[in-house]
Parts: structure tokens; C-alpha cells; sequence
């Protein structure tokens, strides 16, 4: 009824306008013939009321089938919500909904605000995703699509390892990732995607998209790649649906003339191609092969096998090498009855893992005392040492000081004890909570020769080591992972891994850098203590080598 109050003025107008075409005619009850033409027009206006209910009705059932469908999966979600999320995808359509989805929601309602539904919601959607939030989930996907090699399907059937929530893309999600991608000009990932929207309608899924919009994306994509003869295949298809798509038609034109100028060209110069392909061979046969190739290798590659579980093992000689022990750290008294579980795991850089270090209790409470301080992780400006956001550093974090609460210094006084350096020094405790795809691109945790003024502010020397917290499993990917030497290392809940930064000589150990892999499915919650300089003259003596 409240619809139908809101939208009275418009059929009471096209009423009044029927009985206005009749006014000039008085006395009707004098003519049958008249009367029955106002029967006429009442039948029209019963009819045009019929559209009007019938159409207030089509939209409240769309109405009921979106709050049906959102309940069914609120429901689900909120059953384990950190796991739910640690899908990328369902991070993804999350921020597509409520930034996209809910948007339209609300246009579709807007006549109708006596419930305080279009208020509650104006009010609520100031806290709600922005643009810029559903491009980072997109990107996201891209990124996780890129570093684990999986193929469009994969992530749209949801079929990604260690899922409890799988979650299927629709047509209209997969053409939002191709046209963020297409906006960024990445023509790589716009095919990609549009190819998987076209997939999609192929099979018969119902979409509000039509095929000649993702045919359209996708010739233009793939001709911005050099395949042209593709891209016209794409055309001649996407006219075929609608034969006075005028660009179509241009691109056919310009398609056709620059895949004859490229026979042309080819059928001139073969024999040209053919000496100069052999010229390159046999150069090519002539370089030596040089030994470790590995090392010649980018890191972004080395980083991305390591993240997928590829890249350098250990020999079985250097595997023998690594232990696992119980360990008091010389008789510390708070370990001699109880000491802790420590194993090796690599051996140059030498990094080491404390096993059940941290209770679900303590990570709990860290969790509660970080969760309303998270904020867009920072690293320090090389130049100004100043702290800013960086897009390699996908994560949120937040300080936990030892006097906010006594497990924090409890925390901080364990770390000392089973390494033996002053905490007095290092920063406070940083709790880091990883995004969707949330990563951090190979870095080094001390400050170099270069960056003389890193840690100027803090007054406490350069971060001698770090220590790191594992405060949850990860069902896919997040890896910490040392490109240069080819160390991986996996999230295992309640443990911590310790290394070095600094040779005993203050010089700094390179081998150490490392980046956070991206996290394919799951939450990752760490938590880390950098430790400097100061405060270890006696603790940590100076080396009489550099590299000591």
C-alpha cells in the first residue's frame, strides 16, 4: 500500500487526463452511446492500473528474492566469518555488493521511504566499500590469478584448494573484473575474464548482459595484444548478433586491412626472416651456459614459485644439517622446567621456528585489543624514513604497547627470554591482519647503507631481527618466502619464526629479504617485534668480521 500511495499521482493523472478529453461533453447519463466510451476509458485506466500493480509487484518480488538470497548467505557466512572472507573471491563480491549491488537496491525502492528503509541505508552506505575498495578486490583476484597460475574458471566454479565456502562468479562478475582491467589497461586480464563472461552466456547462464557488449571488450583487447586475426574472428561474431554495431563495422573494415598488410609484408620478406632466425640460432648456440642460473632469474619470478611451493630444496646434505630440539636458552629460568619446542628451518640465513609459543588464548586477546586500531599497513620511506602506504603492502595493522595490557608485556618478555636481546629498544608489537590476495612484495626489514636516516626518529639503531608471530593457519598460500636463497616458510598457527637481520658486525645480512606471498584462501593474522640495535652491545658482541 505504501508503493501504491507513492505512486497514486501518476495513474490518478493519466485518469484525470481521460476525464478531461471528456469534459467538453456534459450530461452523459443523455447518451448511452457516450456512457459506454466511458466504460471504454475506464477499462483502459483498469488495465493501466493492472501494469501499475503488476509492476509494483515484479518489483517487490525482485525486492524478496535479493533479501531471500542475502539471508541465505548472511547465514552462511556469519557460521565462520574470517573463513568466509578468506575466500577471494567472496571478499570480492562482498565489496561488489554493497558498493555496486546494494546501490541499485536502493534505486530500485527509493519511492518508498515511510519504513526508514532508504534512510537507514543513505545513513549506512557512508560507511560502506567505496569504488575504490571493489577495485582492490578485483585487482586482488588478478594478483592471485597471476602468482598461484590459475585459470579464469578455476576462480569463477570457486574450485580453489582448501575452500569451506565455495562461491560461483556470475557473468556480470567476471565482466566487472574484465573492465577494471580494461580500465587499467591490462588487455592481458580484460581477455581473460571477458572470455570467461563469454563462456558463461555460452553455457546458458541467465545474465542482464548481452554477448555483444563482452564480444565488443574482448576483440578490443585481444587486437591491443597483436592477435588480430583473432580479434576479427571476435568481430565477425559479434556481428553476427548485431549486424549495425557501428564500431563493429569500422573494426571489421580496419581488422581486414591490417591483417592483409601483415600477409603482404610476410609473403615480401620470408627469405629475409628465415636468415635472420638462423643468424639468431646460431648466436644463441655459441653463448656459454652460464652455472646458477637460478640467481639470473627475477625475483618476482623466484618470488611467485616460492609462493606456489616451487623453486630451491635443500640438499639431503644441507637438510642434514637442520635439528629440532628442546630449548631453555642456556638455563633461562623460565624455561629449565618447560622448555620450548625449536626447529631449524633453513640454514643460511639461519631461521628458526618456535613451536606452540603463543597460546589461542593470548592470540585471541591480541586480536580483540588490535581489531578497532587496524589500519592500512605503512612501510618507511627509504628517502625520508617517514611512513606511507605502498601498493605492494596489502594488509592492515596496528600497535600494541606493553602497558595496555599485561599479556602484551607478558608476550614481550617471552620473545626476550628465548632470544636473549633487549625489548626495551624494539618497536612495539605490530599485529598484521592480510586482506583478500593481502601480500607484502620482497623488502628488507633493516635499513641499508642508502637509507642512512630509516630508523633516525626512533633513536635506536637498525633492526637487528625480526621475530614473527603465526597467530593462524592459512588453507592456501601466504607463505613468508627468501627469494635470494630460495627459503619458504608456511603459516602454522600458535608458532614464530626468528632471524637476523644483522651480521654480529652491524653489517646487514641481504639474504634476508623476504616477502609475505599472497594469501589465496584464508585469514592470516600475524604479529611481529623488530628489535634494534641498542641495548645488544653486551648481549650480541660485535663480530670481528663483517659477515661474522
Amino acid at each position: 500500500m505504501l508503493s501504491f500511495r507513492v505512486h497514486l499521482p501518476c495513474w490518478c493523472f493519466l485518469l484525470m487526463s481521460c476525464l478531461q478529453s471528456l469534459s467538453a461533453n456534459n450530461d452523459f447519463f443523455t447518451s448511452i452511446g457516450q456512457m459506454t466510451d466511458l466504460l471504454y476509458t475506464e477499462k483502459d485506466l483498469v488495465t493501466s492500473l493492472k501494469d501499475y500493480i503488476k509492476a509494483e509487484e515484479n518489483k517487490l518480488e525482485r525486492v524478496k528474492r535479493w533479501a531471500d538470497k542475502l539471508e541465505s548467505l548472511t547465514a552462511t557466512a556469519m557460521q565462520d566469518p574470517e573463513s568466509f572472507l578468506g575466500h577471494p573471491v567472496n571478499a570480492f563480491k562482498l565489496m561488489k555488493r554493497l558498493n555496486t549491488e546494494w546501490g541499485d537496491l536502493e534505486s530500485l525502492v527509493l519511492s518508498d521511504t515511510t519504513d526508514g528503509f532508504i534512510s537507514n541505508l543513505t545513513i549506512q552506505r557512508q560507511y560502506f566499500p567505496t569504488d575504490a575498495d571493489q577495485t582492490g578486490a578485483a585487482k586482488a583476484l588478478l594478483r592471485l590469478q597471476d602468482t598461484y597460475r590459475l585459470d579464469s574458471n578455476t576462480i569463477s566454479t570457486g574450485d580453489l584448494p582448501g575452500v569451506k565456502h565455495k562461491s560461483l562468479m556470475t557473468v556480470e562478475d567476471c565482466y566487472e573484473l574484465g573492465k577494471i582491467a580494461y580500465s587499467d589497461v591490462d588487455y592481458y586480464h580484460t581477455e581473460l575474464w571477458m572470455a570467461q563472461a563469454l563462456k558463461q552466456l555460452d553455457e546458458g547462464e541467465e545474465s542482464t548482459l548481452d554477448k555483444v557488449t563482452v564480444l565488443d571488450y574482448l576483440s578490443y583487447a585481444v587486437y591491443q595484444q597483436g592477435e588480430i586475426e583473432r580479434a576479427l574472428d571476435y568481430t565477425e561474431k559479434l556481428l553476427e548478433l548485431d549486424p549495425e554495431h557501428q564500431r563493429a563495422k569500422g573494426n571489421l573494415k580496419y581488422f581486414t586491412f591490417q591483417l592483409e598488410k601483415q600477409k603482404k609484408a610476410a609473403e615480401e620478406e620470408p627469405e629475409k626472416q628465415k636468415d635472420q632466425a638462423k643468424k639468431e640460432k646460431t648466436e644463441k648456440k655459441k653463448k656459454p651456459k652460464k652455472k646458477g642460473s637460478n640467481q639470473l632469474m627475477p625475483e618476482r619470478v623466484k618470488y611467485e614459485m616460492l609462493c606456489r611451493g616451487e623453486g630451491i630444496k635443500l640438499t639431503p646434505r644441507r637438510q642434514s644439517r637442520l635439528f629440532c630440539r628442546y630449548y631453555d636458552n642456556n638455563h633461562n629460568p623460565s624455561f629449565v622446567l618447560s622448555p620450548v619446542k625449536q626447529q631449524d628451518e633453513w640454514d643460511s640465513p639461519y631461521i628458526v621456528r618456535y613451536l606452540d609459543i603463543i597460546s589461542d588464548k593470548e592470540i585471541e586477546r591480541i586480536k580483540e585489543l588490535a581489531k578497532p586500531r587496524l589500519r592500512r599497513a605503512t612501510i618507511s620511506n627509504p628517502i625520508t624514513g617517514v611512513l606511507e602506504t605502498a601498493p605492494y603492502r596489502i594488509s592492515k595493522s596496528a600497535w600494541l604497547t606493553g602497558y595496555e595490557d599485561p599479556m602484551i608485556e607478558k608476550i614481550n618478555q617471552r620473545i626476550e627470554d628465548l632470544t636473549g636481546l633487549e625489548m626495551d629498544t624494539a618497536e612495539e608489537l605490530q599485529v598484521a591482519n592480510y586482506g583478500v590476495g593481502g601480500q607484502y612484495e620482497p623488502h628488507f626489514d633493516f635499513g641499508r647503507k642508502d637509507e642512512p636516516d630509516a630508523f633516525k626518529e626512533l633513536g635506536t639503531g637498525n633492526r637487528i631481527a625480526t621475530w614473527l608471530f603465526y597467530m593462524s593457519d592459512v588453507s592456501a598460500g601466504g607463505a613468508t618466502v627468501f627469494p635470494d636463497v630460495g627459503a619458504s616458510v608456511w603459516p602454522q598457527k600458535g608458532t614464530a619464526v626468528f632471524w637476523y637481520n644483522l651480521f654480529a658486525s652491524g653489517e646487514g645480512d641481504y639474504s634476508t629479504r623476504h616477502a609475505a606471498c599472497p594469501v589465496l584462501v584464508g585469514n592470516k593474522w600475524v604479529s611481529n617485534k623488530w628489535i634494534h640495535e641498542r641495548g645488544q652491545e653486551w648481549r650480541r658482541p660485535c663480530g670481528l668480521n663483517e659477515t661474522e
